[in-house]
């Protein structure tokens, strides 16, 4: 006669096993992960954020600048067809 442990119990238990690999097994796996990752240093983290910042701040200079020519190039083209 065979006895069967407790964890053979458990792991034959389809609602057991469900929880497992939907909750359990993708918990460990983002952790193991996490472990792997490789943070940045206080200076590089200051300075790609000042990268961000200015990158931002020409964009939005760009495309404040793109919407003044063309609501300029809008009124331009309201005015000459009012006055037809």
């Amino acid at each position: 006669m065979t006895v069967v442990k407790d964890k053979d119990k458990e792991s034959q238990n389809p609602l057991a096993r469900a929880f497992q690999n939907a909750i359990v097994q993708p918990l460990r796996e983002s952790r193991a992960e996490m472990r792997k990752v490789v943070w940045p240093t206080r200076e590089e983290t200051i300075r790609l954020t000042i990268v961000v910042i200015l990158l931002s701040a020409v964009m939005s200079a760009i495309l404040f600048a793109a919407d003044a020519l063309f609501s300029w190039l809008l009124l331009l083209l309201q005015n000459a067809v009012a006055t037809l």
